[in-house]
This record gives structure tokens, sequence and C-alpha cells, in this order.
């Protein structure tokens, strides 16, 4: 018989087997508990990171609107201080003959200016050459809106207006407008087509001097160089007396 104090002595084992919070279940949930942590850690960062791309895309959105607001901005201008050249050049004209000639008579070729930045002839001979009265409000209404700076309005006003009046002497000065316009949203390619449709359809307008020009830049800005140099020396050999070739001259001295 085992003596009561040998029992006294003897440690208690506790039997953790058949719990539900037992010891065994407790060191098997630990890693479990642990891996969910990390995995939240985890979801959070790719959250920051995700905040911060959007931002970093949302600077560089914002930085793409100024820079082709600016391109934008400065092709019109270029045609602007054109224009203002040609109405001196017209203006001068206009006063040394008023000084030393008689008056033109009515059927001659009337300078017009249209904005700032444009002027065309308004011829008002019978035939297919006039223009209507009809044809001068469509194209000052296309205009407008360049000088609005509504570009894509005057890309949609410019084609339908060279659509209707297809014959119309104002026509090249149409699709002269639609090279711009195109040009200053980067799409050259369709630019490059309107400003060729001026040079090889509508060999005899006032318009093709400017429109080589522009080519020439267009070309420049491709990298084309060669090319470029080409259209602006015709410019200056075969219209010296236009203030495209002063401009090309310019170009050509300071840029190829």
């Amino acid at each position: 018989m085992v003596p009561l104090t040998a029992l006294a002595q003897q440690p208690i084992v506790e039997d953790l087997s058949s719990s539900s919070d037992s010891f065994y279940q407790q060191t098997q949930t630990q890693p479990t508990s642990g891996g969910s942590l990390v995995l939240f850690n985890q979801v959070q960062e790719h959250q920051r990171e995700i905040q911060q791309l959007r931002g970093q895309l949302e600077e560089l959105r914002h930085e793409f609107e100024q820079v082709s607001r600016q391109s934008q901005q400065r092709y019109i201008d270029i045609d602007d201080r054109l224009a203002s050249l040609e109405r001196d050049k017209a203006s001068s004209a206009a006063e040394e003959e008023a000084d030393t000639a008689t008056p033109a008579p009515e059927s001659s070729v009337e300078p017009k200016a249209i904005g700032e930045a444009e002027r065309v002839e308004k011829t008002e001979q019978s035939g297919s050459n006039s223009v209507s009265e009809e044809v001068q409000k469509a194209y000052e209404n296309a205009f407008s809106h360049v000088q609005a700076r509504h570009f894509d309005e005057a890309i949609t006003a410019f084609k339908g207006f060279v659509e209707q009046y297809p014959d119309s002497s104002l026509t090249p000065n149409g699709y002269y407008w639609l090279g711009e316009l195109y040009a200053a949203n980067d799409a050259l390619a369709t630019a490059e087509e309107a400003f060729d449709r001026v040079i090889n359809e509508y060999s005899d307008s006032r318009k093709v001097p400017d429109a080589l020009y522009k080519l020439g830049l267009l070309k420049a800005r491709q990298g084309k160089t060669d090319r470029s140099r080409e259209l602006l020396t015709r410019v200056t050999e075969e219209y010296p007396q236009s203030s495209a070739a002063g401009l090309a001259s310019d170009f050509l001295r300071q840029s190829l």
C-alpha cells in the first residue's frame, strides 16, 4: 500500500488533448493568425503604392495637357504673326497705290481681313470664281472657332466647309486651316494631306506659299530635315515676295 504522503508528492498531470482549447490546437492556430496579419500588411502596402501611382499618373496627365495647350498656342501664334506681316504689307501697298495710281475698279480683287490671323481675297467677278455671301459667311463662321481657340469645333466646321463648297476660291484656305489645326493637335499625317491638297490642287491660290512653309515646319518636326529644307527653299525661290518666304529664310538660317 502506497503511503498517502507519497501520493501527495506526485505531480498532477492534466490531459489537455480532449479540451477544445488544448495546447495542440493553440500551437496550430498561431501560425494561421500570423499569416493573416502578414497578408493584411501586404494588402495595405499595395494600396499605398496604388495611391502613389494614381497621384503620379494625375501629375503626368496634367503636365501633358499643359504641353498640348502650349503646342497648340505656339502654332496658332505663328499664323497670327504671319497674318500681321501680310496686313502690314497690304496696307503699305495700298497707300503707295493711292498716292501714285488711279483707284482700281470695283471688280478687282479686294483684300479682306477675317479675325486676327487670316486675310482672304474676295473677288466680285462672275462665274465659279466669285465668292457668294453664303460662302463668305460659312468661311467666317468656321474661322471664328479658330479665333476662339475651339480647335475641335474649327476642324469640324472647316471639314464641312470644304465638302460643301469644293469649288470656292476660299476652299484652299479651308484646307490650309485644316492643316494648321491638325498640326496643332499633333495629327501630322492628316495635316500633311491637307497642306498637300492646297499645294497640288490649288496651285493658283495665295495660300500655296503658306502651305509650303507650314509643310516644311511639319517635316522638321518629324525629323526629316532634308525634305524640310527642300520645301522651305522652294518657298524662298518660287515666292520670294511672300511673307512666308521671309519666315522660311529665318527658319533655314536658325534651325536647318
